[in-house]
């Protein structure tokens, strides 16, 4: 299953505070609560879902983790770190991959770029879907008639 909340905002370029862009990033595409101008910053940074996209993820892109390195890594719990790489998976930027009973996770293709390629397939797959239901609804109104 693929899951993107879709919000129509004008392009955000907020400054150079990468925290700050990541933030409103995840926030606009879902993945965390909608953040206000107010909101706190320093309570998203040190949250364990901020962490685990920026420092996991983002930061070490050609690293394969498992999800007791990750728990350990954080300080979180197994239902906290897997409600979030939930998350990411149903965006499909994440990668997961089987070693022996082990599953390890990172950035899909090591980049954060490529990894948002699948997401814009996703949407245009989903987008071109609609638009057959859609047209099927409209041909059924219209024989209807």
């Amino acid at each position: 299953m693929f899951k993107l909340a879709v919000v129509s905002i004008p392009t955000r370029v907020l400054d150079n505070d990468l925290d700050r862009n990541i933030a409103f990033f995840l926030s606009d595409i879902g993945y965390i609560p909608r953040l206000k101008p107010t909101t706190d910053m320093q309570s998203i940074t040190r949250s364990a879902y901020f962490r685990l996209f920026k420092e996991c993820l983002l930061l070490n892109p050609d690293r394969y983790w498992t999800g007791d390195e990750m728990m350990a890594y954080l300080a979180t719990s197994r239902t906290t770190l897997y409600r979030h790489l939930n998350k990411l998976k149903y965006l499909d930027i994440l990668e997961e991959i089987q070693e022996g009973k082990t599953k390890k996770y990172r950035l899909r293709s090591g980049n954060l770029l490529k990894a948002w390629n699948w997401v814009e397939v996703n949407v245009k797959m989903a987008l071109d879907n609609y638009r057959k239901t859609v047209e099927h609804i409209q041909e059924i109104i219209d024989s209807s008639k």
